[in-house]
């Protein structure tokens, strides 16, 4: 009698709208590139539904599943072990579902950005002066926490809303500076690192308007958008002279983050990974 095929592994990434989701041509490649029986899946949800559909996958066959835009917050509240970082961020975007049926929630955000700084700019020192950061959601929070670690002095945030700001500044610490974003170009000079968080210059949205002749030429200029891969922001920053990063990478590093938890390996951020997921970027 031939014996049956054990059946995959599933994992998987949860939202609404989920359709334009990178997340499954970037997992997929990895469990093709390392023989795992597995597959990921985008899974549409509704908030109305988050809690009852993520009980439910254990007993489906997931060992875990990211979660995006809008249930990172809700994702918490699944939990029956939550990472430190995600505690204190309010947020998770990786959900990991144990064999004894416990729900462990965890943030990657933060490392795929830090990662893919590393990877892009290698010289980059965090305690050479203080950081300016862009928005204030649930991505600048990952970000701003991630650059406190590392060791950057100090945390100049501009959002639209100044409440929200002041929120996130209660929670991360005195370390963070709230300044209007038409004082920015009071601190364009003193910055070493500059990060937009927002979506602004992503593709559908408006574009980013900064006073770019105030930009320090040494100052690094980092955008968490990726389609487009080189934002207005980023080729205006470039003709300033300053060096920049996409956030494509960022994208890479926390899902490998992600993948290393179901899988139990660290998969390879390679070239051709990068150039995959590239085409299948929107013009």
């Amino acid at each position: 009698m031939r014996k049956s095929r054990k059946s995959p592994t599933l994992t998987g990434v949860i939202g609404t709208p989920i359709g334009h989701s990178l997340s499954p041509v970037i997992h997929n490649y990895w469990i093709e590139k390392y023989n795992e029986n597995g597959i990921y899946v985008p899974l549409e949800v509704t908030r109305t539904n988050f809690k009852e559909v993520v009980e439910i996958l254990p007993k489906m066959g997931f060992r875990g599943v990211n979660v995006t835009i809008p249930h990172k917050e809700a994702a918490l509240m699944c939990a029956d072990l939550v990472a430190d970082n995600a505690a204190l961020l309010g947020a998770a975007n990786t959900l990991s579902l144990r064999k004894n049926g416990k729900i462990y929630a965890d943030n990657t955000d933060g490392y795929g950005f830090i990662q893919n700084l590393k990877e892009s700019e290698p010289t980059w020192r965090a305690v050479t002066g203080p950081a300016l950061v862009l928005g204030a959601g649930g991505g600048s929070r990952a970000i701003i926490y991630s650059l406190l670690r590392e060791g950057v002095p100090k945390v100049y945030l501009t959002n639209r809303t100044i409440e929200r700001a002041k929120l996130l500044q209660n929670d991360l610490g005195n370390r963070i500076k709230i300044i209007d974003f038409v004082d920015l170009e009071k601190v364009l000079d003193e910055v070493t690192i500059l990060v937009n968080t927002t979506s602004l210059g992503m593709i559908g949205q408006p574009e980013l308007k900064l006073p770019y002749d105030k930009l320090n030429q040494r100052t690094l200029v980092y955008d968490i958008v990726y389609n487009p891969l080189k934002t207005d922001f980023l080729k205006r920053a470039a003709e300033r002279g300053c060096r920049t990063v996409d956030g494509l990478g960022m994208l890479l590093h926390q899902a490998a983050s992600s993948y290393q938890f179901w899988f139990g390996k660290k998969p390879e951020v390679s070239l051709e990974l990068r150039t995959l997921v590239t085409g299948k970027l929107k013009a």
